[in-house]
């Protein structure tokens, strides 16, 4: 008996070293360009690379939506990725009024923890990348919240991307992110 007895005791040890070691990643958050930041709960981080990416989270639809969203946080490198200015256009591009025209978008520049932040709310038809790279044929119903934040080691762009209700769903959460971000110490 005696032997049972140290063997729970030991995995109960175990399973609490294991949360604690999880909360405190979740906790600290991811860096990159010299900036850090917190993804919200209940975001899914995606874990397999993909080229300029330094995370992907994927965020279940609301009810009613049958896709989900996809936030990306890109880091080009320093110096690259293009002006601010240059990737507002590009983002606004991306989205189409009902009558074939560019969809009208909400540009605004403001600082969160000392870092200039450009934000960029945008939503129509998707027709995401465009060009050779474009997976998928245009959407309609889809909404951007995007951010574009000047840090110490180079720009980073974020993409909040999905169906207009999910996005709204999650808009809060969106802020949430955006507002984490801080220079890294």
């Amino acid at each position: 008996m005696r032997l049972g007895n140290r063997y729970t005791c030991g995995m109960r040890t175990m399973i609490v070293f294991l949360l604690l070691s999880l909360t405190s990643l979740a906790v600290a958050g991811e860096s990159a360009a010299g900036m850090r930041w917190t993804a919200p709960a209940g975001w899914t981080k995606n874990e397999g690379a993909q080229p300029m990416r330094v995370a992907t989270y994927a965020v279940a639809p609301a009810p009613g939506d049958r896709n989900g969203a996809e936030c990306v946080i890109y880091f080009f490198g320093v110096g690259q990725g293009g002006s601010v200015d240059a990737n507002i256009e590009r983002w606004k591009d991306q989205f189409r009024a009902p009558d074939g025209k560019p969809a009208v978008a909400q540009v605004a520049k403001r600082t969160i923890h000392g870092l200039t932040v450009t934000t960029i709310d945008a939503s129509g038809t998707y027709s995401g990348m465009g060009g050779p790279l474009a997976a998928q044929p245009a959407v309609g119903g889809y909404r951007l919240l995007g951010a574009i934040l000047e840090g110490p080691g180079g720009n980073l762009f974020v993409k909040f991307t999905g169906p207009a209700k999910t996005i709204a769903t999650n808009q809060q959460k969106f802020d949430q992110l955006i507002a984490s971000f801080q220079p890294d110490k």
